[in-house]
């Protein structure tokens, strides 16, 4: 399965990057990304998610298994929640579910969060899986003008 560990997206060469986020099996679960993604869309995309980080101290991380660049994701600010985002390249979509269980225990634990949300776009097929994780749909959401479906999984704490 491989080991996960965390890195700064400013440590990850732009080409990677960009080269995940045209991945058209990547781009298909991704409204937002209707065009192409460019350096300039990079160096904006870095730019947004290092102000998360800035503002709010927690935000995305670049996804490392056996310390190769699979992706990125974790908990950032939207709309006063911390959602869960992952964005990972194809080959490494089987680390979803060890991922997703490593935030989820930050977010509850050091973080003490009383509740994550999850965005998914209304076309997507599969929502029994995060439905099976014990989040709850709650309705739909639009960000930057796309529909998404918004999940919140609370802490078993509150």
């Amino acid at each position: 399965m491989g080991s996960i560990s965390l890195a700064r997206l400013s440590d990850i060469d732009d080409a990677v990057i960009i080269d995940l986020m045209n991945n058209p099996a990547v781009r298909r679960h991704m409204p937002l990304l209707d065009t192409g993604f460019t350096a300039s869309d990079c160096r904006a995309f870095r730019s947004a998610k290092q102000a998360m980080w800035d503002r709010h101290e927690f935000g995305p991380h670049a996804i490392m298994i056996d310390g190769q660049f699979a992706g990125w994701g974790g908990l950032q600010p939207q709309d006063g929640d911390a959602d869960f985002a992952l964005v990972l390249h194809p080959a490494h979509w089987g680390a979803g579910l060890r991922i997703f269980r490593l935030f989820r225990d930050r977010a509850f634990g050091q973080m003490a969060l009383g509740s994550i949300t999850a965005l998914l776009p209304p076309n997507r097929a599969n929502r029994r899986a995060i439905l099976r994780l014990g989040f709850v749909e709650e309705g739909q959401v639009s960000v930057d003008g796309a529909a998404f479906i918004r999940f919140r999984l609370r802490s078993l704490r509150t």
